[in-house]
């Protein structure tokens, strides 16, 4: 599992894979992960076959915001590859997963310069998610999105939560434990948008603040997974729905939950 949360390193260093080093500072990088878990990760955000450019302006890996239309702003890390080091360097699998959920630095970058509202981190994530599930001896047909119970506290299943908020968490996983679930599909596709909305249960209530609606509107429009969550994760930052305004706390203080 380690080498998942370093597979893509090099388009966080803007790199392609023809280009893409072994070593980074020391640390293996760049390892195919098995059991085809990152390419059908890709299919669950990007069309299938060949790329093909979709915002022509924009040549970059530098991730666009669905939230702002605007390029992720590098300057947001000092050093790109002292934090890239950092949040890599570790050789515990599930360390390596809570340090990709709270990662500022790959959700600067997109998963393709041909696809810029992607993510990278949420790319990395997804293969996590599915390739651990993979080696649990569930298939892709058996899998679910599972969210936390309204009102419940926040947990985080190591590899198989893909989003962790204040408010709640997001999985995918072959066992829901008794959380509102909805399965993903037969095969994988760039279908979020139609699962989201199958969910038996949101994790939060529409119809205590607008701007939960707003976001479970825009959700039910994007259809790439990792843009999808992406979105969710700005969203929630730049807005803290959940929040009024004499409690508002920072999403990069108080992300997170308990462990499973």
């Amino acid at each position: 599992m380690v080498a998942v949360y370093r597979h893509d390193v090099h388009k966080a260093r803007s790199r392609s894979h023809e280009h893409a080093a072994e070593m980074f500072r020391g640390v293996r990088v760049n390892e195919s992960v098995p059991r085809s878990a990152d390419a059908d990760a890709a299919l669950l955000s990007r069309p299938r076959g060949e790329p093909e450019r979709t915002v022509d302006a924009h040549q970059s890996w530098f991730r666009l915001s669905l939230l702002t239309g605007e390029v992720t702003a590098s300057e947001a890390v000092d050093d790109i590859d002292a934090a890239l080091h950092e949040l890599i360097r570790c050789d515990d699998a599930t360390a390596l997963h809570e340090a990709w959920l709270n990662a500022t630095v790959p959700a600067v970058f997109s998963e393709s310069p041909y696809y810029p509202y992607t993510s990278l981190k949420f790319h990395t994530l997804l293969v996590a998610a599915l390739l651990d599930n993979y080696r649990a001896g569930f298939e892709f047909e058996e899998l679910f999105l599972a969210v936390t119970p309204r009102g419940a506290t926040p947990a985080i299943v190591p590899n198989r939560t893909v989003l962790s908020m204040p408010e709640f968490t997001l999985h995918v996983t072959g066992d829901p434990a008794g959380r509102p679930a909805v399965r993903l599909g037969d095969v994988p596709v760039r279908l979020f948008a139609d699962t989201w909305a199958r969910l038996p249960e949101f994790p939060f209530d529409v119809d205590a603040s607008r701007r939960w609606r707003v976001l479970d509107a825009q959700l039910r429009r994007i259809r790439s997974w990792s843009s999808a969550l992406q979105f969710i994760e700005e969203f929630v930052e730049a807005f803290e729905p959940g929040s009024n305004s004499q409690n508002r706390r920072g999403a990069a203080e108080s992300r997170g939950g308990r462990r499973e």
